[in-house]
């Protein structure tokens, strides 16, 4: 019996491409891109009525990744399965998006002076080590930014990128690296604030939503729950996220760090000795700057 033909999607690009030309801009054979949607049930196509294929322009990017981590040697169902998964649509919140997609971290409730000891210990080790990493911070509102900004002009000397995040939208400074992304009052990143390093040696990304209801708190003792980890995966994850939000609001350098977010980050964990590092200048900064 023969299946009904899918419906074309609703609004947006409609499929277009066959799969001789799929298989012409990709390098895969319409044989193998069969034999992966009957297997795998990717790529998926549209079905016209008279049964032939077709498939939407982004699905040449999908096939590419799943190329590019084949040529990795990461097997066919894995390399799959990391595409689609990061294909699925994001939350525009670093600390959501982490809960949902990695829900093993744990929040914990801090002060605003313990947060801000422990994204100081962050940021000065990976000064030290001058690795052309990408940031990404969320300082809520732009006085927080301001009062920050001579110490993330200096890390954006030795990154490869440095995106930074602040309500209402900063001016951004002649000869600074940082690039500004204004928030808007309907953004979820206004109540956030998040350090996330994506690098091959120490990724880390420490995130936290302010706790409502702290209109009367004095500064350095609001509280908020934090997440913090090194695992690469939830790093690139929430990496991601920033990549997407500055897109969405205009900020010309996030198109091609999203296609550089796009592959999974090989299943290695961060250099135990750069971790221990990490951590012992997380400890000494929080018990000097955290009371």
């Amino acid at each position: 019996m023969t299946s009904a033909p899918n419906p074309a999607p609703a609004g947006g690009p409609q499929p277009v491409l066959t799969i001789g030309e799929l298989s012409r801009r990709t390098g895969v054979t319409p044989a193998t891109l069969r034999m992966w949607e009957a297997r795998h049930g990717f790529p998926e196509p549209l079905r016209l009525a008279s049964g032939h294929r077709r498939y939407a322009e982004e699905q040449v990017a999908a096939v590419d990744r799943v190329v590019r981590r084949r040529e990795t040697g990461v097997r066919l169902d894995v390399a799959i399965a990391e595409v689609l998964a990061a294909a699925e649509p994001t939350t525009p919140s670093v600390f959501a998006e982490l809960r949902r997609r990695h829900p093993q971290l744990m929040p914990q409730r801090l002060r605003k002076a313990t947060l801000l000891a422990l994204s100081w210990a962050i940021e000065d080790e990976f000064c030290s080590r001058a690795e052309r990493a990408h940031l990404f911070a969320g300082f809520q509102h732009e006085r927080f930014l301001r009062a920050a900004e001579p110490r993330w002009v200096e890390l954006a000397r030795v990154s490869a990128s440095t995106l930074v995040f602040a309500a209402p939208a900063p001016e951004s400074r002649p000869q600074s690296a940082l690039r500004l992304v204004g928030l808007e009052p309907e953004d979820p990143m206004r109540r956030e604030w998040f350090v996330i390093c994506e690098s091959r040696e120490l990724p880390v990304v420490l995130t936290a939503w302010e706790l409502p209801g702290q209109g009367d708190v004095a500064d350095r003792e609001r509280l908020f729950e934090a997440i913090w980890t090194v695992e690469p995966g939830a790093v690139r994850d929430a990496a991601r996220v920033c990549a997407r939000v500055a897109q969405s609001h205009g900020c010309a350098e996030a198109a091609p760090l999203l296609y550089e977010l796009a592959d999974e980050p090989g299943p290695a964990f961060a250099d135990a000795a750069a971790v221990t590092t990490l951590f012992n200048r997380v400890v000494a900064y929080a018990d000097r700057f955290g009371g």
